[in-house]
């Protein structure tokens, strides 16, 4: 059974399908018949996660949405058009994607310089942007570590995508690399803007409970070949803070998406 039946009254903001990935030709795929729809919800939007054992797949997904990477077969539409003709979807790394030798201004004015809008506007923009992810005082600093601290730079990453698009935001383990102080703050920042903005956000890591404080939806994947095997909604309030972590419905959850996760590792077609 589809993890995506199809419904035409349904207005997804992104789908994939019948996807499918070969690197020889078409003699093996490591990607095959995956589907992956998000549905638009307007004034809301959606935290979704992506959970999978290492190679599963999880940031091909989103370098599909970000027209990063073209899949061998089938179709990537955002917003109803098919990527290489839709708006730019931004994408936050793991690795620092700031140009050091710009300033946090400049960094995340950028996408603003190439769509040609004027310097003042642009830097006006930008800076409401630096001082709701808490970088005020910073802008005229390089981007570069170690003048700011990985979580800073991790902020100027958010800041630059939130200004070219706020509308659909992709995180590629963008948290992986902070001490846990910093990935703890970094989480209440990330859910603060989702709902502040309502974007639809797409978030791929390899922590359970991380996911689980932060998603709306999980979905998981196998590998060999990679697709979507299991959705699981995350049945905790909307709005949250980091008192659903003592909630029992909370470490249930965990639970469940553990319990998943080891069904799918030992899953083979």
């Amino acid at each position: 059974m589809s993890l995506f039946p199809d419904n035409p009254s349904q207005n997804n903001i992104i789908e994939l399908r019948g996807i499918g990935q070969s690197y020889d030709g078409g003699n093996n795929f490591i990607i095959k018949n995956l589907d992956f729809m998000i549905e638009d919800k307007p004034d809301q939007g959606q935290f979704v996660v992506i959970l999978g054992m290492s190679g599963a797949g999880k940031s091909t997904i989103l370098r599909y949405i970000a027209n990063l990477q073209q899949p061998t077969e089938g179709t990537v539409m955002v917003k109803g058009k098919q990527v290489s003709s839709a708006e730019r979807v931004s994408m936050v790394f793991q690795q620092y994607s700031s140009l050091p030798w710009m300033t946090v201004l400049e960094n995340v004015a950028l996408a603003l310089r190439y769509q040609g809008v004027a310097k003042s506007e642009r830097e006006d923009r930008a800076m409401e942007l630096i001082k709701m992810v808490g970088l005020e005082g910073h802008e005229g600093k390089f981007a570069q570590y170690p003048t700011l601290s990985g979580g800073q730079l991790q902020r100027v990453a958010i800041a630059r995508s939130l200004l070219a698009n706020p509308e659909i935001l992709l995180m590629d383990e963008p948290f992986g690399a902070l001490d846990i102080r910093t990935r703890l703050q970094m989480q209440d920042l990330l859910t603060s803007i989702w709902h502040k903005f309502q974007s639809t956000i797409i978030f791929v890591t390899h922590d359970i409970s991380e996911a689980v404080y932060l998603a709306d939806d999980i979905y998981i994947m196998k590998a060999q070949p990679s697709r979507f095997v299991e959705h699981i909604p995350v049945d905790l309030p909307l709005v949250r803070d980091r008192m659903v972590k003592r909630d029992p419905r909370y470490t249930a959850m965990v639970h469940k998406v553990e319990d998943a996760m080891m069904s799918v590792a030992e899953m083979t077609d």
